[in-house]
């Protein structure tokens, strides 16, 4: 059965107490705790023995999981600390772009060789780090995501597949996703409309409003027995209303909770 998280971030003008609280209210699982420097940091990764203890008793007492973390940069100093942190808090995933430039060869094999080494150090720790095809990144599209999986064997690296990146880059998420799914191991997910860099407003990102086939992507998941986490992901929350973002939030646990039950995979 697959299990419905949420990103953090959605909350980032509100504290992680009250972000756990609402996300709760909404109907979700566990949730994905931001630790994106310069956007939202719901955990401090140079900070994060001192919050360790908080964040714990919070999701505790709300019922939730901590399902994933997200550092996104590929920053080899940040994520020692983002893994011993996971490891701590019992936390099974770190999740982080790729950076570079799309269609630059050179910048690939550089993400490739750093993802290579920080896999073998989140494998000493007992976590998976994935990484997700972003538009304008190094790694952008399915075939740039399967120049990674094919370079890096190790178990502890998988591929966050997150079908707005891939909507985005031109290619249609459900028929792209058999391609990834055997090292896909966390799902990043949201709506959009239209194809442009960006996703668009809180309320375009919620799950059943853009352009998206969400349907025939949740089937292809559940068809392939796919267990990990699927959080939703929504970014550009910053001046919302807490009613705001838990409309979002409520709204999108809704469609897809409904979506994943009619396949059997809730």
């Amino acid at each position: 059965m697959m299990q419905l998280g949420i990103n953090s971030v959605l909350f980032k003008d509100f504290d992680f107490a009250t972000a756990a609280q609402h996300i709760k209210l909404c109907g979700y699982d566990g949730v994905e705790i931001s630790a994106i420097k310069g956007m939202c940091e719901h955990i401090e990764l140079d900070n994060w023995r001192e919050q360790a203890p908080e964040i714990r008793r919070i999701a505790e007492e709300a019922g939730l999981k901590l399902l994933s973390m997200e550092v996104a940069e590929l920053n080899e100093t940040r994520l020692p600390l983002a893994f011993e942190a996971a490891a701590e808090l019992g936390i099974p995933v770190v999740n982080v772009g790729p950076g570079g430039k799309s269609d630059v060869e050179e910048d690939l094999q550089f993400t490739i060789e750093k993802l290579t080494r920080m896999s073998k150090l989140a494998s000493e720790y007992g976590v998976t780090l994935c990484v997700k095809a972003h538009v304008g990144g190094s790694i952008y599209n399915t075939p740039t995501s399967l120049r990674a999986i094919e370079a890096i064997e190790n178990p502890s690296f998988g591929i966050d597949m997150d079908p707005s990146h891939i909507y985005r880059a031109g290619e249609n998420p459900e028929a792209a996703l058999p391609a990834v799914i055997s090292r896909v191991k966390h799902i990043h997910i949201r709506d959009c409309s239209g194809r442009q860099a960006g996703p668009g407003t809180i309320d375009k990102q919620a799950c059943g409003r853009g352009d998206i086939d969400l349907i025939g992507y949740c089937k292809v998941l559940a068809d392939n027995g796919y267990e990990g986490p699927v959080c939703l992901e929504v970014i550009g929350a910053n001046g919302h209303s807490l009613a705001q973002v838990s409309i979002v939030a409520a709204e999108s646990y809704g469609y897809l909770n409904a979506v994943l039950r009619s396949f059997g995979a809730r």
